[in-house]
């Protein structure tokens, strides 16, 4: 019985890791206030994302991801392709400074060379696969090329006549590049990267792409889009998109090389023409797709085939420079709230981020005690919270600072006003964060934890909006001047009341 129930225990954990290890994260930096890399990597841990693409190699990040097991895409920026593909001591000397010096430790499976060089930066095209194949070499000295892959994104408008799947093929201007591209994909073992966006196929099609047919929303039979040469049945776009890739690569006689999608998304705000970049529909997309993938339904050409595919992105960049949109397409803000909660009843623990019922407002360890000590007076008196764990004796009185007192109240009146927006500010102190701040006994008001306290009455720690009664402490009673304990008071008014 006990064999049994540990190889149930194994096929689930192995069941859990497969599932997870299929979605991941792009993450931009162009932000105002970039978390640092110990926050980013605590979000990702918190949403069991253990797939991440940098658009670098930054030393700060590579530090922060080891020993965490999480499966790093590190890049070669464009602008460093030139160099790399004319010299092989340049590649080398990248290898060493941004892999070798990090790998173990840190988690680095695949370098992408470039992005979206044939498309976004032409003259650079001719260098492309040298570069790729002097990194590859480097790896090769390094004795890692059995670990780490070599391989570089392209934009999906590379491949022309994209439907019906079975008559697309690449632009063949791009031919002198793709051919050997694939044959050093297919000889190193290393997947073709596609960025695949049904938002952009959508807003181009003139109305022609169904908004149902890009959001993988169901649809009836007959509105099914069928490629008439190979009868396959088509319920959305991105299955289109990966489909058309896998012909494209078949037309040149390369039928076994995996595809990994290193970009997919759908913004979540536009400007004016920008109609259907909305929450509703940016979180129906990626709660589809992530759906769609973990489920490992495969494409209609590879039926059961996963595809491995990279959300775009983990935060908004407001600093990116175009339309709206470009700032929009994260799933989180940066200071970890999420845009909009997925809906992902049934996919398992990843990017499941009812993250909306865990984010906690605490303070800022390095801002002014005085505004804290006001903050938190404010708080536990015309704030209406109930501050009496904070009281000498309490749960949540040791430790006896501002900082810890003022995080347990400031979070209180963020729960009590139902985590709406500008209710964890406080005049700039505080700040939200999807940590749990409890602490041994001292369980914080929205903590999952409260429902696990027992004898401790949680409904005192989160009073209703509507209530009338505060119970907080007035400023000359704040906890940190006051011996007196509540039980004790508690126990002298209750034989005051017997004498009376």
């Amino acid at each position: 019985m006990a064999a049994l129930l540990l190889l149930f225990l194994f096929l689930f954990a192995s069941s859990a890791l497969s599932q997870d290890s299929l979605i991941g994260v792009n993450i931009g930096t162009e932000v105002t206030d970039m978390p640092s890399p110990t926050q980013v990597v605590t979000l990702l841990k918190s949403q069991n994302i253990n797939r991440v693409r940098l658009y670098d190699a930054d030393r700060s990040m590579l530090l922060a991801f080891a020993h965490t097991g999480i499966q790093l895409i590190i890049s070669v920026p464009n602008d460093q392709l030139l160099g790399i593909s004319q010299s092989n001591a340049t590649a080398a000397n990248w290898v060493t400074r941004n892999v070798a010096a990090y790998y173990p430790a840190t988690n680095i499976t695949t370098i992408a060379v470039g992005s979206e060089v044939l498309t976004s930066l032409p003259n650079a095209a001719p260098v492309l696969v040298s570069a790729l194949k002097y990194i590859q070499a480097a790896l090769i000295t390094a004795n890692l090329d059995r670990q780490i892959k070599v391989s570089t994104p392209h934009a999906s408008t590379i491949i022309l006549d994209s439907f019906p799947p079975s008559q697309a093929f690449f632009n063949k201007t791009w031919d002198p590049v793709i051919v050997p591209l694939l044959e050093f994909l297919q000889s190193t073992g290393s997947p073709l990267m596609l960025n695949v966006y049904p938002y952009f196929d959508y807003v181009q099609s003139n109305g022609v792409i169904p908004l149902d047919y890009a959001l993988f929303q169901p649809l009836q039979a007959n509105k099914e889009a069928v490629d008439a040469n190979t009868l396959l049945h088509y319920t959305n776009v991105f299955d289109a998109i990966v489909d058309a890739a896998y012909f494209a690569m078949s037309y040149l006689n390369f039928t076994n090389i995996p595809i990994v999608v290193t970009e997919s998304g759908w913004p979540s705000k536009g400007d004016g023409p920008e109609h259907d970049a909305t929450v509703e529909n940016a979180n129906t997309y990626n709660s589809n797709l992530i759906q769609h993938v973990i489920n490992k339904t495969g494409t209609p050409k590879h039926p059961g085939v996963p595809v491995a595919t990279y959300i775009y992105e983990l935060y908004n960049e407001d600093t990116r420079p175009g339309p709206l949109s470009e700032k929009n397409w994260g799933l989180f803000h940066t200071n970890g709230t999420p845009v909009y909660t997925l809906r992902l009843a049934g996919a398992g623990a990843i990017l499941a981020n009812d993250t909306t019922n865990q984010t906690f407002c605490v303070a800022k360890e390095r801002v002014d005690k005085k505004m804290l000590q006001a903050a938190l007076d404010w708080a536990c008196g015309p704030g209406k919270v109930d501050c009496s764990e904070l009281m000498q004796g309490e749960s949540c009185y040791e430790p006896d600072d501002v900082v810890a007192h003022s995080s347990y109240a400031f979070n209180a009146y963020y729960q009590k006003m139902g985590k709406a927006s500008g209710s964890c500010d406080f005049k700039g102190v505080a700040t939200v964060t999807t940590t749990d701040p409890s602490r041994g006994t001292c369980v914080f008001p929205g903590s999952a934890k409260s429902n696990q306290t027992l004898g401790h009455n949680t409904t005192a720690l989160a009073p209703s909006a509507n209530s009338t009664t505060s119970g907080c402490i007035p400023h000359h009673y704040h906890p940190h001047a006051s011996s007196v304990n509540l039980t004790l008071l508690s126990l002298l008014l209750l034989i005051a009341l017997v004498f009376l």
